[in-house]
């Protein structure tokens, strides 16, 4: 027998990314686990911001920013900088995290992540608590010691993570399932 529960975001589970963007004085870095890709031709992300954190306005000011997809080694600083305001925190140095130039937009990746991708903003739509950020991806760089021998990605070679919205907990990420 299933329980009837409560409308939630109970979408499950939910990649968990380090949303970096460009500030007037230092570079800023949210947690996010409201992003999804959502087309091929452009490949087209969307993340859900809340219109009174502090990167909202950094992002929706630069129109552009990078999505940094960290292993489970960056778990700490992915909780930092998911719970602290860059208004009060310099986050690059809180989390112990190394910004390096990006190639197309003017944010910087987090050098330690795997995974960084480059987007600018196409749109923004207002949804309630959050306005999803709709955004072109222009570029995505992988760390070399992630790819297989064929030079795709392998994720038996990072620790990813997963967020789990029902509980307020991060997972770990299993097998292939041939």
């Amino acid at each position: 027998m299933k329980r009837l529960m409560n409308p939630s975001t109970s979408l499950a589970p939910c990649p968990v990314v380090l949303l970096s963007v460009a500030g007037e004085d230092r570079p800023n870095i949210i947690t996010l686990s409201w992003v999804a890709n959502v087309c091929s031709n452009p490949p087209t992300i969307v993340a859900g911001i809340r219109p009174e954190r502090h990167s909202y306005e950094l992002v929706k000011k630069a129109q552009e920013f990078v999505l940094n997809i960290p292993s489970i080694n960056e778990l700490e600083g992915t909780e930092f900088a998911g719970t602290k305001s860059g208004r009060d925190y310099d986050k690059f140095a809180e989390c112990g995290f190394t910004p390096e130039p990006a190639s197309k937009v003017n944010a910087p990746m987090i050098k330690e992540c795997p995974i960084n991708i480059e987007c600018k903003t196409t749109q923004v739509v207002p949804l309630g608590a959050h306005h999803l950020f709709i955004a072109e991806v222009v570029a995505v760089h992988i760390d070399e010691s992630a790819l297989n021998e064929r030079g795709r990605f392998d994720p038996t070679k990072v620790s990813l993570f997963t967020y789990l919205p029902l509980n307020g907990q991060y997972w770990s990420l299993g097998k292939h399932i041939p």
